[in-house]
This record gives C-alpha cells, structure tokens and sequence, in this order.
C-alpha cells in the first residue's frame, strides 16, 4: 500500500519499553504496524528498561533529565532517515526530553503521546496511599510527591523524578518543544490543561483493537476481570464486592501483581471465583468473547482503559468505577453501568441489576459492539492520526516532493 497523499512518508517513533510489558508497549506496537500496513516508512527508537537493573537508580535517575547518548542518537537517526515526524511514546526514564531538542534543532516536527501523567506526577499515577492524589497538580515543584516518596517507594529516586519534570517546566521544554500531544480521553486532557500543559497541544486519539476479533457468542455464564493485581485497580473492592454477591455470579480472574496473594487467599474462600494468572492477548481476547460481562473497578485516574474496547470490540458489555478516563468510555445504561469506586456494595449491586436480566445483557452486548465499531477500530484511529500529523505541522508540500 502507498502513502495517502499529503500524509507523512517516513516517521521515527521512539518508545522506552518498561521491565515488565504492559498497556504502553501493546500500543506503541499496535500503532507501529499501522502506520506500516498503510505504506509508512517507520524508524524505530527504543531502549529497554531491563538496561538499568542493577545500575545506580540515582544516576539513572539524572539521565531522565537530559540524556547526551539519546539526544546524539537522535540527531544520527534523523540526519540517516530524515523523517517528516518524530513521534514520541514513552520518553522515562533512558530517552529523555533531550530528543525533542534534537529533533527541534533538525526542523522535524514532534508529537508526544502521553499514555500516563508523569509530566504532572512524579509517580504517573496522581495516585498515592489508597487514594487519587493531586497534590503535585499544578505545582511548579511537585515537593509533596517527593516527601510521599511516590516513586518507587523513595524519596531521593522520587526527587530525581521532580528534579527533572521542575527542569522541563522552567526551561519551558513541554510548551515550546513539542509540536503536538496526543491524549486518550477528554478526561485526560482536562487533567493535562489543569496541571499547565497548553491546551491548544493537547488533541485527543483514544486507542484501537485491530484486527476486529469479531462479537463473542458469550456463552460463559461468568463475569470477567483483567488487569494487573494491584490496589489502584480495585482489586480488594472487586474481592470484597463478590464476597456480597455470595455465590450467585461467577467470576474469573485474569492478571498478576502485587496482590496476587491475596487474590490466591480469597479464592479458597469464594467457591464462584477463579484466579487464571497472566493470560496471553489471544487468550484474553478468547474469555472476553464468552463473558457475560467485564469488571473495570478501578479506583485511579485510568488515562485510557484499554480493556474496556477490547471487551467492546467482542460485545462484551463493561461495569466501571465512575471515576476518570474509564467514566467517559462506558454509556451508562446502553453500553454497561457506572458504579461508585471503592464501594463492594454498589459493585454488587450493579452486578445483580444486570446479571438477573438476560435482555439487558443482550441489548447492552450489542451497544458495546457499536461503539467498538463506531469509534475504535483501525482506519478510523489511522485518520485521526494523520489529522494530529497535519497539527504537529507536518507539511504536505515536504511528503509530496519526495516523489518529484
């Protein structure tokens, strides 16, 4: 396939691959072999997490701020392949925001995607000790995360983290360097403007599933939970709400995590519910098309919720926190129900007000479906794309000489 006209031929995306693989990496890669299946030349950027283990975390920490190699690898990159857009995934902690000044310095346009709120927290959660926290929002230094010591449990590692986001402020790298951001939700992006990011940047892409699996037959007669095992995902709310629902509503976990031992605990307990671990995508994918429906309880400011489109993308109608990014995705009534977060009751009851009437499953089954098909699916992500390329001031003119 070729290049649309007035699109962007070559692109170079740069990505920061966590230790353990979570949302980010599944959307860089995604978006990757989309923008390769529509005739884009795509140079990849990327480094490794796993790079720095047993390396000193504060000198690791002092790269995050400006990383000479990164910033010279750049500039190598662009000067090779001479790309008509940089396009930024995660940048924390060995990339840097040193590559937006390489790419600034060569003329080539920027778009940043943010995937989490690590220019507005240190932590990238605006969660701490249980509950949402924003308490650095807004600050010029993020101190309270540092005295929380939210990231990793420290304050000197969380202090290098200020360090460089107070940096990036004063310096003005986050208005002046980058051309265009990309945010998940308008949920998200009020956040973003709240914490200083300048509005007229920030420009909303939710993510895709691709390829479309196809509605599920839902056949299961079980509810269905996936995330990772953690207290921001509600897990102990999700446990504590089955523990109400007695028995009546079966439900399978799927995920790892912090918590595992005690999601390990209550299973012995609750004869209905089933702990299956880390499942593949496939496999996943698979149990969302026989679920009856899935479980999103959770209890932070999600930036997206991926899982809610993949349950869509099967027709699998979505419970959720009515709480963040997660809230905007979910059509209360139509394609599933909000339910209060941090309360096992209304978890429970939501459950029961659904699973005790099949045509209501039925008809939000086939809204789920809609929007999947309406809103997140390939072609419609690749336009919306292309359109924030055009933003970021890619010029059409540029593309269109490569061929004269």
């Amino acid at each position: 396939m070729s290049v649309p006209a007035g699109c962007p031929s070559t692109i170079l995306v740069a990505h920061n691959f966590y230790r353990r693989a979570g949302g980010e990496d599944v959307v860089f890669a995604a978006e990757t072999a989309l923008l390769r299946a529509h005739g884009h030349t795509v140079i990849q950027c990327v480094e490794d997490n796993r790079a720095v283990q047993g390396v000193d975390r504060f000198a690791a920490g002092l790269g995050a701020t400006w990383s000479w190699t990164s910033w010279a690898r750049m500039r190598r990159m662009i000067e090779e392949h001479r790309p008509d857009v940089v396009h930024l995934h995660n940048t924390f902690p060995l990339i840097s925001p040193s590559v937006y000044y390489a790419a600034r310095a060569a003329g080539i346009p920027v778009v940043q995607t943010l995937h989490n709120y690590r220019l507005l927290c240190p932590s990238a959660l605006l969660y701490h000790d249980g509950r949402v926290c924003e308490d650095c929002l807004g600050r010029l230094v993020p101190w309270p995360g540092v005295a929380h010591g939210c990231y990793r449990d420290s304050r000197t590692v969380t202090g290098v983290v200020a360090t460089m986001l107070t940096v990036h402020r004063l310096v003005r790298t986050w208005s002046r360097m980058v051309d265009a951001y990309i945010v998940l939700t308008e949920f998200a992006r009020g956040k973003l403007v709240q914490g200083g990011l300048p509005a007229a940047k920030l420009l909303v892409k939710p993510h895709f599933v691709d390829p479309d699996p196809g509605p599920g037959a839902h056949e299961g007669g079980f509810a269905l939970f996936v995330g990772r095992l953690t207290l921001e995902k509600g897990v102990r709310t999700l446990l504590a709400a089955w523990e109400l629902l007695a028995g009546r509503v079966p439900l399978k976990i799927v995920g790892d995590g912090p918590l595992a031992g005690e999601v390990a605990r209550a299973v012995k307990q609750l004869s209905c519910v089933e702990w299956l671990g880390a499942r593949s995508g496939a496999e996943v994918s698979e149990l969302m098309g026989r679920a009856r429906l899935l479980v999103v309880p959770s209890e932070w400011y999600e930036t997206f919720g991926r899982v809610v489109i993949e349950a869509y993308a099967r027709g699998t109608p979505v419970l959720a926190s009515n709480l963040g990014a997660v809230a905007e995705l979910v059509e209360p009534g139509r394609t599933g129900l909000l339910f209060a977060p941090a309360d096992p009751p209304a978890l429970a009851a939501a459950v029961s007000s659904v699973w005790e009437h099949p045509s209501t499953l039925e008809s939000m089954s086939g809204a789920a479906r809609l929007a999947y098909e309406s809103r997140y699916t390939a072609p419609g992500n690749y336009r919306r794309l292309m359109e924030i390329y055009a933003a970021a001031g890619v010029p059409a003119t540029r593309v269109e000489s490569r061929g004269s």
